[in-house]
């Protein structure tokens, strides 16, 4: 079984960034697809991005030009940098590896 584990959320203004990270038990090099999802209040899980074994990423409509999804497999790791955010970004993050293994989620909260 692959564990997922996020950090890096938080509380952040609007217009702030923040890196969420998502370090795996197994070698990142192995997982085929990597991605972070996100579930506000009331609202159905959502695919924010990914990021293939071979470096190729998708957004959702929501998030392109503000986040970014890279993934270091020497430290077994994805990032999710997020830049100019706004309060409808508020939610719980997921990590996602493509064996269908979840993180156990990460809050960021953007308000004033």
């Amino acid at each position: 079984q692959v564990q997922l584990v996020e950090s890096g959320g938080g509380l952040v203004q609007p217009g702030g960034s923040l890196r969420l990270s998502c370090t795996t038990s197994q070698s990142i090099f192995d997982i085929y697809l990597m991605g972070w999802y996100r579930q506000a209040p009331e609202k159905q899980r959502e695919l924010v991005a990914t990021i293939s074994k071979g470096g190729t990423t998708s957004y959702a409509d929501s998030v392109k030009g503000r986040f970014t999804i890279c993934r270091n497999n020497a430290w077994d790791t994805v990032y999710l940098q997020m830049n100019s955010l706004k309060p409808e970004d508020t939610a719980v993050y997921y990590c996602h590896s493509s064996q269908n293994y979840w993180g156990q989620g990460i809050q960021v909260t953007v308000s004033s």
